[in-house]
């Protein structure tokens, strides 16, 4: 798994693209943390729209954060992602604690609207 990094503002993006798995959890956790803290962003929009395949490893990656987030006043968006992905994340419950966009563009868009009420 690899993962690509955006900044949109105060908005981090992270791309995460292959298998999302045990192998690749860790250190996607720490580049992640890693990311955010160099560029001071507050926000965070994981993007899903490339991985092909994401086990229980991937529910705790999305959860770490949004904990992280949560605990500093940030806020967490998931974009995109495939039917077998979403069924999985929504098995897990997550999607009642983190707003789900189908695009990245969507969840900038809606993460900046939050910001502003």
């Amino acid at each position: 798994m690899d993962i690509i990094f955006g900044i949109k503002g105060n908005i981090l993006i992270a791309q995460l693209l292959g298998e999302v798995d045990h192998h690749c959890s860790a250190k996607a956790r720490a580049d992640i943390d890693e990311t955010m803290r160099g560029y001071g962003s507050k926000d965070l929009i994981i993007d899903l729209s490339r991985v092909t395949f994401m086990d229980s490893s991937g529910i705790g990656i999305i959860l770490g954060r949004y904990r992280k987030l949560s605990a500093s006043g940030g806020r967490m968006a998931i974009a995109g992602g495939s039917a077998s992905v979403k069924n999985i994340l929504s098995m897990a419950g997550i999607f009642t604690i983190i707003d789900y966009t189908d695009s990245v563009d969507e969840a900038i868009e809606y993460l900046m609207r939050k910001e502003v009420s």
